[in-house]
């Protein structure tokens, strides 16, 4: 600012050359009063202006020290301020909420197919040899144990289980959890500065931030669950658990933000 108003300032002299060097200088006659030549000083304000090289930071820097000119809010966004897009969020999230507990079942259910086998191969280490014939076939006709029969009953239900393809519709909804769930939690964020000007430190935003980070660590323990880790699969579930109970926390203090998002804001 101060580099702007210094070029606003006139000179202090403007030096005066004769139009012929080599002429000699005569006294003025009484008559005749010779005055030099003036020059307005608008005339030469507006030279120097013309001829001044302004440094690009002269004239932005003043920007920079009214960030409510440069940053404020109250319109200046247009409908990134307004209220459809304020309320885009709760639903979404809302959404995500639902999704998580069916990516939550569906992750269970592969589980399921994975220990059933375990429990089938114990069970077959407890069946006791049967005697047969030279040609294969059992001695007797004797029923089922109890054993046999529940590992029919585990092989049948594990048949049902595959039919699922658990393990692949899992990874597909984890994978579009975690993309729409990060997406939306930072803007989330962003509308509310959209709107306000500032962020909210509170448990809404601490806990969506909580939420964001811990979809990203059980999506990093991918690689080593499919590598066989029973380590990295229990930690994988264990914080999808916090994170469901985090998500439900956000109900009721989500609910009262869109509480204040109808009482201060407009359509669209």
């Amino acid at each position: 600012m101060a580099a702007t108003l210094s070029l606003l300032k006139p000179p202090f002299t403007i030096p005066y050359k004769p139009l012929c060097p080599n002429c000699k200088l005569q006294a003025p006659s009484p008559s005749t009063t010779t005055k030099p030549s003036s020059i307005s000083v608008g005339e030469t304000t507006i030279q120097h202006l013309k001829s001044a090289s302004l440094p690009l930071t002269a004239v932005t820097l003043p920007l920079f020290f009214d960030a409510k000119d440069a940053l404020a809010v109250g319109g200046e966004f247009g409908i990134l301020e307004g209220r459809t897009l304020a309320l885009v969020h709760p639903l979404v999230m809302g959404g995500l909420f639902l999704y998580t507990l069916w990516s939550g079942f569906l992750g269970w259910q592969w589980r399921r197919v994975r220990t059933i086998q375990n429990e089938i191969n114990e069970l077959k280490k407890q069946v006791k040899p049967v005697a047969v014939t030279p040609e294969g076939s059992p001695v007797s006709d004797a029923p089922p144990s109890t054993v046999e029969a529940k590992i029919r009953q585990l092989t049948e239900e594990r048949k049902e289980l595959l039919k699922g393809n658990y393990r692949d519709r899992h990874f597909n909804a984890g994978s579009i959890l975690l993309g729409f769930g990060v997406f939306e939690s930072i803007g989330g964020g962003v509308n509310t500065w959209f709107r306000t000007g500032k962020l909210f430190p509170g448990p809404h935003l601490f806990a969506g931030a909580a939420i964001t980070v811990l979809w990203a660590a059980a999506a990093a323990l991918v690689p080593a669950m499919q590598k066989g880790s029973e380590t990295a699969r229990n930690l994988h579930i264990a914080l999808n658990a916090i994170n469901v109970v985090l998500f439900i926390s956000q109900i009721p203090t989500g609910f009262e933000i869109v509480l204040k998002v109808l009482e201060f804001t407009n359509w669209p």
